[in-house]
């Protein structure tokens, strides 16, 4: 299933790899490694951050989602599961409003 992975970097670390130019072929190497179907660089809340667009068959991948972003940034990491239009039609919303009217 289609998941959102949203992570924040704290400024340290990032910002040491940053000056000392180990920034940019972490962030290959990690993103080579996870094949997202997107990624997206973006500011949060002050912070650097990254939503990605990540497919997860089971729970158990998690760890090897998060840790590249934990271990070399200190990064904190969301996982939200997203729906396409299409398997939001696949819900049966219908019947669940019937349900829980």
């Amino acid at each position: 299933m289609r998941m959102l992975l949203n992570v924040v970097f704290p400024h340290e670390p990032f910002n040491s790899a940053v000056r000392n130019g180990a920034a940019g072929a972490t962030l290959r190497r990690i993103l080579d490694d996870l094949k997202p179907e997107a990624v997206y660089f973006t500011e949060q809340n002050g912070h650097r951050g990254a939503t990605l667009i990540v497919n997860v068959e089971r729970a158990s991948q998690i760890p090897a989602l998060a840790e590249p972003w934990f271990l070399h940034f200190n990064a904190d990491c969301q996982f939200r599961i997203a729906m396409t239009p299409e398997d939001l039609q696949q819900a049966g919303l219908e019947e669940l409003g019937k349900k829980w009217a």
